[in-house]
This record gives C-alpha cells, structure tokens and sequence, in this order.
C-alpha cells in the first residue's frame, strides 16, 4: 500500500467551493499537493473529520473527490468514507449539517449540506454480489483498503485520511490518473461481474475525462459486454446521458461501439457501420454520425445540449433500413428521416427517456433534412413559414443540427451550403421582424370564428381554426375583412350557413386564395 503524508492545508473562505488548479505529477510531491488543495477548498472536510475524530472514528474523503481534485475540477459534491456504522454517522452530523437525508442509509450512506457543500458518507463497504443482479448484498467493512479495493477503477480508489493527513494509494491511482488510464483494482472480469454498470461508467468516464482503457480492461468489455442486460434501462440511460454530454463524448460512443456494449443498449448505432463495397461507394453512416455529433458540439453555446447531441448521433439511424442500391451504381436512402424518427421514439422509450425528450430528439431528426429542399432559396415566404411553425421551439437546435450534418470535405461545397443556410436563416430573421412568426395565429381567433358563423363551442370551431392557420402560413398575415371573407368560403364548402348580418362582408369572398397553393419546404 502507498501512504504519503503531507501538510494540514489550512481552509481558506475565499476557497470554498472553487476547483483547484493543480496539474497531475507523480511522486510524493503530487501527494503533498493533492492534500493541501484538496483541503483548502473543502474547509467542511476539516469541521466534519474534527466531529468523527471527537467520537473515536476516522474519516475520509475518498473516491471522486480526490481524482476530480487532482484533475482541477472538484466542485462542491463530497464524497466521505468512514468506519462509523450509519446510525452513529448520523448522531455525528446531527446538529452539524444544515440538511440531513436518509435515503441511502440501507446501504451504509448518509447524504448532509453545509456551507454549500453536499457530503454523502458511506461506512466502508465489503459487499458481496450475486452476479445475477447489480445489487449487492451489502456488507461492512473495517478497513479503507478493503473499501478501496472494492471500488470501480484505480483513479477512484484513492483516499485522504483526515484525521493524520495522509493520502492513500494502494492501487496506483496517482500513476493511473498521470497517463489518464482507466484500470481495475481487482481484475476487470471480477469488477464487471460484481457490478456490469461499471462497463458503461468506463465509456463514461472517457468521455468525461478523456481517458482511455488499459489492454486488460478492454478485453473485459468485449468478453462481458452482454452482462450490461443485468441493468434496468434506468441506471443504462443515465450513464449515457452522462456520456453523451461529455467533453470528449466521440471517443465515449466509440468505445461503446468497439466494445459491444452498444450492441445492448443502443443498437441502432453499430447498424449504421454500412459497409463500402467497390459499386456503390459512399460515406459510412457512423463515422459521419460521429463527425456530425463534434460539430453539433462545436455550435453549442450554453452547455452541453442533450437534445442536440442525441438528435447528432441517432439523426440518420433510418439509413440502414432504407438503403437501396440505384441504377449507375448509386445508394439512395429515401424517407430514411421518417423512419428514423420512428426508431427514435422505440429506441428512447425503450431507455425510459422523458415524453420530451424522446419527442424532440424524435422531431429534430425527422425535419432535418427539410432544408436540402431549399435548393438556392427558391422557397417562398410561405415554404420559409412552414419550416419555422414545423420546428417551434426547435428551431435554434435546427438550425445547429442542419449545419452540423455538413461533412463534405469539399471546401467549395461547404461553403455554398453554409452560405445558402445563412441565407435561410436571414429570411426567418426578416419574416419573423414583420410578421410574429414566433406565434403564427390564424387572423381569426375561435370567438370570432363563432360569433361571425353562429357556432358553438366544438370541432367544427377547430376545423375553422385550422383552416385559417394554414391560410396564414401560406398568404401570410390577412386584413380582417379578407380573413373573414375566407372564413365564409369555408363555412359554405362545408355546407354551413352565413348568418345574414355576416353577408356583406364576404362580397370579395371568390378572390381568397385556398392555402395549401404554394410549395411545401423538403
């Protein structure tokens, strides 16, 4: 076991809560620095350890704390463990935490807040696993190296003992962390089994921190890769979501792929690895999708988007079952956006997505080749609203999406296609300055619609509504009295009356125009 010491690093106010700035090096001079930072952003660290040391216990932090610490970017989420059992972490913390929770105590874990920090202590674990399910049975340890070798990956296995300083190491984590390699404590195979969740949170972490896997470790994943079925779909979507919205979530679903994993979980993204004969040559479906999902990053500008990145991956997942060899030698893929829509829906449902989220991804990638019909601009103002209305809230997702799923490396064609979208977009900018396209109504509202056709409450109020509201998507906004001169062409199709105090306001009623005349966009 390695056990370095180091100096108390005195807690500062104006350091709690802010992540270090620290560079990973090895040796006992990365130790020093790993407690002494560690500490003078955690000052609650130093008040919790002094609370368990007066009851005779140890304390320390542990896990992730210490990797994310090391790599600059604890935040203010703490993780503890001791050798308290929980009802007596929970007398320590009581009258000390400004919030204390329960929820975890059946497995050892107490959760409390103070001075902004969340701290979740844990009793040293030493469970054992059934191998049929995830859930172990849980058993307490009494040692931090039986607790620590237990534990996920090396970089995770590392703890400071708060109560004489030292910083543990018994799995080489500090080494691990150094050359951003993810290993095992125990053997890969005997981690997995215990726990198969640890095979996406690997994906995860590479995605998040930019590691890669040791040799024995992606063995490990090829070998076990079905055992991910042991999950509830659950526990599988939120790792993924946390794969997804990594810094480096490319290199997370290619480990997912390369692996098998994303065989389980998410089909739909190996199928796309199309195979490139020499008759009918074009791009392969994954690696543009992975293209696709960097540049849909790269035009983020708040954050990781989960809607965005997901509808990146999954927006040409309709490709394989729609591709159709063509006379000359070509592929087509027609309709792949409806069916990939279609697959969208199963697929997220089946990882109990929110109703949501599944329907925005699901809606991004069915409009997202609406665009390729705008040619050079030949859409009219109407085309241009429809396009806007379709994609609602979207729209400024939309509008990455599209421009991310420009991959060519034609230099000239790129930038045409940039070109003509920034067009595009300038249109919307100009129709939406004069006409609200934000909030297209019909120039009618329903209590008009029955107070001018002595109609009550009902569908047919809806069907008039309708009528109208594509009306004004096609002609744009109407005066009033050709609004209302179209209302009565309408009410008279569908064989109603036009109340007589109505009759002279429909005398131009044969010169409005029927929507649905001009070209639709895509």
């Amino acid at each position: 076991m390695v056990v370095r010491r180091a100096r108390w690093g005195r807690a500062c106010a104006q350091g709690r809560g802010q992540p270090i700035r620290s560079s990973i090096v090895s040796g006992t001079s990365a130790a020093t620095n790993a407690v002494a930072e560690l500490l003078r952003v955690s000052p609650v660290a130093d008040e919790l350890a002094a609370r368990f040391a007066q009851q005779g216990h140890r304390l320390y932090l542990v896990g992730g704390s210490v990797r994310d610490a090391l790599l600059g970017r604890l935040g203010n989420d703490l993780d503890f463990t001791t050798d308290a059992r929980p009802p007596e972490i929970m007398k320590i913390v009581t009258g000390w935490a400004e919030a204390i929770w329960d929820t975890g105590i059946a497995f050892g874990t107490v959760g409390a807040a103070k001075h902004g920090a969340t701290c979740e202590i844990t009793t040293f674990r030493a469970d054992a696993y059934d191998r049929v399910s995830r859930n172990p049975e849980v058993r307490f340890g009494d040692s931090i190296e039986a607790d620590l070798v237990r534990r996920d990956f090396t970089v995770n296995a590392m703890a400071i003992d708060l109560a004489d300083r030292r910083f543990i190491d018994p799995h080489d984590g500090m080494g691990a962390l150094a050359r951003r390699n993810l290993d095992t404590p125990a053997t890969p195979q005997e981690s997995f089994a215990d726990d198969p969740l640890r095979m996406l949170r690997a994906a995860r972490f590479v995605s998040q921190l930019g590691f890669s896997c040791a040799p024995r470790v992606l063995d490990a994943l090829a070998e076990m890769a079905e055992q991910i079925t042991r999950i509830t779909p659950e526990r599988v979507q939120a790792e993924l979501n946390k794969l997804i919205c990594g810094a480096h979530a490319h290199q997370g679903v290619e480990l997912l792929v390369d692996s098998g994993l994303a065989g389980h979980v998410l089909p739909e993204v190996p199928a796309m690895r199309l195979e490139i004969d020499e008759h009918h040559q074009h791009k392969d479906v994954y690696e543009h999708s992975l293209v696709v999902l960097d540049q849909a990053i790269d035009l983020e500008t708040d954050g990781p988007d989960l809607v965005l990145r997901l509808a990146a991956l999954l927006h040409d997942i309709g490709k394989p079952d729609t591709r159709r060899h063509v006379p000359g030698g070509g592929v087509s893929f027609h309709h792949h956006e409806v069916v990939g829509a279609k697959m969208v829906r199963k697929r997220l449902r089946a990882l109990r997505y929110s109703k949501e989220v599944t329907e925005e991804v699901a809606k991004l990638v069915f409009l997202h080749l609406r665009f390729h019909g705008y040619g050079k601009g030949e859409w009219t103002d109407s085309a241009v609203r429809r396009y806007v209305t379709d994609a609602g809230e979207l729209l400024p997702r939309l509008h990455k999406l599209v421009r991310a799923d420009c991959t060519t490396r034609n230099r000239r064609k790129a930038g045409a296609l940039q070109r003509t979208y920034d067009g595009l977009e300038e249109r919307i900018a100009r129709l939406a300055a004069e006409e609200d396209l934000a909030r297209v109504r019909p120039d009618l509202d329903g209590n008009e619609i029955m107070r001018l056709l002595d109609l009550p409450p009902g569908p047919l109020v809806g069907k008039a509504w309708s009528y109208l509201k594509e009306l004004r998507l096609d002609q744009g906004p109407l005066a009033h009295e050709d609004a209302v001169a179209a209302l009565h062409v309408w009410a008279r199709a569908q064989g109603l009356g036009v109340p007589a105090a109505d009759q002279g306001e429909a005398a131009e009623t044969d010169e409005v125009a029927a929507p649905g005349g001009e070209d639709q966009p895509g």
